[in-house]
């Protein structure tokens, strides 16, 4: 399975001439958020709640989403996921951030990896249908764990960042806001 097509990093554009067109960079420790084309779709997401209920997750129109795929062995997604609910705590008229576990379907071992952390404002999801290898073919393809997919308020899928990113931090912003304004 080949990795989605990226684009020029942003800071190599950025360098060559500050191209406004392009959004401002976030890292990661060693990555970066990378632009992905051409823009896929976001693909419905057939998944299960913690609590075993069949959901259909959609992005919404005019709203900013990350998907965050995690697994309960990543010593990253650790992490990763109390940033993305403090995220969610901060913006909940402005973005949605759906997590789904990639790695098992057993409902206690999640709820058991997620209740040593602080997640409570994250909505998260089993890749009970294997949903994730039917979206990795079209829009989402795990270059890593965790890895974060942007998908913008046209429904897009924008770009994606491995590891941990400070989505709360001024680059974060700043890259949420870009997008949010490209509507």
């Amino acid at each position: 399975m080949a990795a989605p097509a990226a684009l020029v990093p942003p800071r190599a554009s950025r360098a060559q001439g500050g191209d406004p067109a392009w959004p401002p960079v976030l890292e990661a420790g060693r990555s970066q958020f990378t632009v992905v084309r051409p823009r896929a779709t976001m693909p419905q997401l057939r998944l299960q709640d913690l609590h075993g209920k069949d959901v259909v997750l959609t992005a919404r129109p005019g709203r900013i989403t990350l998907v965050n795929f995690w697994a309960t062995w990543c010593a990253a997604c650790r992490l990763d996921l109390p940033v993305l609910a403090s995220l969610v705590g901060s913006r909940p008229d402005r973005l949605d951030v759906v997590a789904i576990c990639t790695d098992t379907k057993d409902l206690r071992k999640i709820r058991a990896f997620l209740g040593g952390l602080a997640v409570q404002n994250l909505a998260c999801y089993v890749d009970a249908y294997d949903t994730t290898a039917e979206a990795s073919a079209s829009a989402f393809t795990l270059v890593g764990m965790p890895v974060t997919y942007l998908v913008g308020a046209s429904n897009h899928v924008e770009g994606y960042i491995t590891g941990a990113p400070d989505w709360l931090s001024p680059a974060g912003a700043r890259l949420l806001q870009f997008y949010r304004e490209q509507a």
